[in-house]
Order: C-alpha cells, then structure tokens, then sequence
C-alpha cells in the first residue's frame, strides 16, 4: 500500500509545481471538449428544438433514435470516424486523424445525441397551456418559439452540462482518432490509462484528480441548474 501513499504525495508535488506533461494534458482535455461541445450544441440545441415543440410525421420515430443512440459504445463512434478521416477514407484529405479537430469531431458525434434528447425532453415539458397564453398576449409563431426555447433554458443548460461531462471523461474516441500522442493529442484519461499501464501512478492519480474535481464542478452546476429550475 507505500506506492499508494506515495503516488499521492508525488501527484500533489506535480500538481502544485505545475508539471508541463501534466497540465499539458489537462489543456488539451479542455480544448477537445470545448470544440465538441460547441459544435454539438450548435447543431444538437436546434434540432432539439424541433423535435419537442413540433408536430410532424416520423417525430416519434426520430426521437426513438435519438434515445437509442444516448448509448451509443464509444468504439463504434470512434471506429466510423476513424474509418472516415484515414488516409483511405472519403475525408482522408483534410488530415484530421491524430489531431485535435479529429478528437473533436468524433466527440461532438458522442455528445451530440445528449443535447439533442435533453432539449427536446425541456421543450417538450413545457406546460401545454403556453402557446395559446403567448398567442393570446399577440405574439407570432416566430415569437412563440423563441419564448418556448427561452422558457426551456435550464434543461438546455443542464443538457450542455450533460454533454461536456461527457466529453471530459471519455477515453475510447481520444485514444482511437488522437493516437495518445505526447504534447499533441494526449488528454487526460488517455494519459491516465497510459501512466498506469506504466506503472506511473503518480501521473496518473494527479490527473484522476483533477478529472475528479472537473466531475464535481459538472455535477456541482447540475445541481444548481436543477434548483433553479
């Protein structure tokens, strides 16, 4: 149990030193993420939308894929994407494999269902009297759409919450279209599960740290969302 107890004290000694390898890892973890989230809520927030505040044929059916795809295994997600931006592939050209845009893409692939059945699921709660109340008072359809997306804002946030979270903490897509590479495309789980396979806890527990408090801050703003809500 000593390499425990050590690999903690060496793991406080990096963090609080500001090991390069170490944080070099967390920054790439939160430019990966960011990009993909920011692509999944582009995308995911209006489609969501559609799908909970509009009646149309097939709505039910794409909602039912959309719910099965919250499940979908992170190797397939990685194993598409990578099948699409290989050298080989119909994308092979704009040489995304082992980069940072890559990873992104493929997260945002992962992430992208969350946001779009957590805003569909907020849109969709709204209270059924709110349309006609916001028609009554003189708004237009355009309007009355905004008010439902405005009105729907915390499960809109809580589903962007949902979404990063997952980001952070995923390891298959990171490892299979990022390559692990040091200083480039290493994050924090792929560099976990390569320090430990190492037998260098040390690194590893620093960064099971850190990805420990970025779940806490996650569920932390969940819950305050929740409350507000």
């Amino acid at each position: 149990m000593d390499y425990i107890f050590e690999g903690f004290a060496t793991a406080l000694m990096l963090l609080v030193r500001g090991d390069p390898e170490t944080y070099s890892a967390v920054f790439t973890t939160l430019r990966v993420s960011s990009l993909s989230i920011l692509a999944a809520l582009f995308i995911g927030i209006p489609v969501g939308f559609l799908l909970g505040y509009y009646e149309f044929p097939g709505r039910r059916q794409i909602r039912a894929v959309v719910d099965t795809l919250l499940a979908l295994p992170t190797v397939v997600v990685g194993l598409v994407v990578y099948a699409i931006i290989t050298r080989r592939g119909p994308l092979g050209s704009l040489g995304l494999l082992f980069t940072i845009p890559g990873i992104s893409a493929a997260q945002t692939i992962l992430i992208l269902p969350i946001v779009i059945a957590m805003t569909g699921t907020a849109v969709s709660n709204l209270d059924e009297r709110f349309k006609q109340t916001v028609i009554t008072l003189g708004a237009d359809s355009t309007r009355t759409a905004i008010t439902a997306l405005y009105e729907s804002r915390y499960g809109v946030v809580a589903a962007a919450v949902a979404a990063y979270g997952r980001a952070i903490g995923e390891v298959g897509v990171s490892m299979m279209i990022g390559g692990n590479i040091k200083w480039h495309t290493r994050t924090i789980t792929t560099a976990i599960a390569l320090e430990t396979g190492k037998g260098q806890f040390a690194m590893g527990i620093a960064l099971g740290l850190i990805l420990l408090l970025l779940a806490f801050v996650i569920n932390w703003t969940l819950q305050i969302i929740k409350r507000k809500k």
